[in-house]
């Protein structure tokens, strides 16, 4: 579901930053290459995340959903000298195109992969991160969530991606469809959680803002 029309998307682009070149390559390779293209983080989102890393200017960051790396670089470009990105993917398959893109970016020394499971992966980080972005596995959001605020500090922002599933959230529920319930739970449990204040941003597919109180 588009929720502007591509007149508007357009217009929005045109006069937001530019897309750097070594992204446009990314997304190019991950069309030719990957499965389900459509899940690169692209254009204006991308120079969102890269806004928000900026004035955060995070020490440590935590990805939680790599694909082929275009959002970890966006994120990275908020990183001091010292800092690191830790991100974390199942697919094994996609290390090398990620390696590949992040060392081209100047960044490739601050990024860190790990495969595998992230709920087994982030506690063994012994890291206080001070920002976290959620985009990978729906049906598995809330434990990615209580993983990641584990390893969090007061003022941390956690960024939860693809909220609004295409609009799914405010249709008629198929009661097969586990994703969307899934995510209409996360929606509702973020919004309550006292442990967090919450703004839900229509971005792109929706993008969920929490600031760790």
């Amino acid at each position: 579901m588009h929720f502007l029309s591509d007149a508007l998307e357009n217009y929005i682009k045109d006069h937001s930053e530019n897309e750097p070149k070594l992204l446009r390559e990314l997304t190019r390779e991950t069309h030719l290459k990957v499965i389900q293209p459509r899940m690169i983080t692209g254009h204006f989102q991308g120079r969102v995340l890269s806004m928000l890393s900026k004035l955060i200017h995070p020490t440590n960051i935590l990805e939680i959903g790599t694909y082929t790396g275009y959002s970890a670089i966006c994120l990275a470009e908020g990183l001091g000298n010292d800092g690191q990105l830790h991100t974390i993917d199942v697919n094994e398959e996609l290390t090398e195109l990620q390696r590949k893109y992040f060392d081209k970016s100047g960044h490739g020394n601050q990024i860190i992969q790990h495969t595998g499971d992230a709920v087994n992966i982030i506690p063994q980080l012994d890291i206080v991160f001070d920002l976290v972005f959620i985009d990978a596995e729906k049906k598995s959001y809330d434990a990615y969530f209580e993983a990641a605020i584990q390893k969090t500090k007061s003022g941390s922002i956690i960024l939860s991606d693809n909220v609004l599933w295409s609009g799914k959230v405010v249709e008629p529920l198929d009661p097969k469809d586990k994703a969307t319930k899934v995510l209409l739970d996360f929606n509702k449990k973020l919004k309550k959680d006292k442990r967090v204040e919450t703004v839900l941003l229509p971005i792109r597919d929706g993008l969920t803002l929490c600031r760790v109180l």
